[in-house]
């Protein structure tokens, strides 16, 4: 039981702090919910993905060259496919609603899907793997998640209110979050492997994935201040032309 709730205490932690965030016109709360329920479902998609081609990508690159194979699993077996899952959701879900009014939108619904779907990851590894693993990944992995969600979600948000621009967004948002996701399970894998880490320093490895994640996190902080601000100006333009 304590085990369960050390699983599901980051990605709830979280998703009060972004609805916390989204003060000036909050987001319905079913809406929200079903948000983080799509979210646990869209882990199903990139499971499957893994499960089948993990092991192919193994057989085929590691023998040839380890950096490459995990660069191959890291980016697009495993980063590619979950960011596009989480971006799924939102396309077919968030964005249609009538709620998503203003650019801060995106960033709430884009946090709360991944922490649905980083929830239900994190249930599978702190069961598996124990307290310890519990511990890092509430400081580490969850967070990830939510700030690779948040930079997908900051180009959803202006995706949504610009017409003209909005396919650049969209794919730069993609992007950023898979590049971030990618960088920072590379460099983990890297340095979970014994015979990378003969030739090339764990902590090192370990540093550099440290290193993306903290890049990824005051990008995450800037771009929720930005729509943020959007939403202070438009409220207080409302209110103003209420009074």
């Amino acid at each position: 039981m304590n085990l369960l709730l050390l699983a599901l205490a980051p990605g709830i932690a979280i998703s009060v702090f972004i609805y916390a965030r989204d003060q000036y016109n909050r987001e319905p709360f079913g809406h929200l919910l079903a948000s983080f329920g799509l979210g646990v479902l869209a882990i199903i998609p990139p499971l499957g993905i893994q499960l089948i081609l993990g092991p192919i990508a193994h057989k085929w690159f590691y023998s040839l060259n380890s950096w490459f194979y995990y660069f191959f699993d890291a980016f697009l077996v495993v980063a590619l496919s979950e960011e596009l899952s989480k971006y799924f959701v939102l396309q077919r879900y968030a964005l249609r609603k009538r709620a998503f009014d203003e650019p801060f939108d995106g960033i709430v619904y884009s946090v709360i899907v991944s922490m649905g779907f980083a929830t239900a990851e994190n249930i599978g590894y702190v069961l598996q793997h124990g307290f310890a693993t519990g511990m890092i990944r509430m400081f580490m992995s969850v967070p990830a998640h939510a700030c690779f969600a948040v930079m997908m979600g900051y180009y959803v948000g202006k995706a949504r209110f610009d017409k003209h621009n909005r396919d650049l967004y969209l794919r730069m948002g993609i992007v950023l979050a898979v590049i971030f996701h990618g960088l920072y399970d590379f460099f983990l894998m890297l340095a979970a492997d014994q015979q990378i880490t003969k030739k090339t320093s764990s902590l090192l490895l370990i540093t550099s994935a440290i290193l993306s994640y903290l890049i990824a996190f005051r990008y995450s902080l800037k771009a929720i201040q930005l729509h943020r601000n959007i939403s202070k100006i438009k409220h207080e333009n409302s209110f103003r032309t209420q009074s």
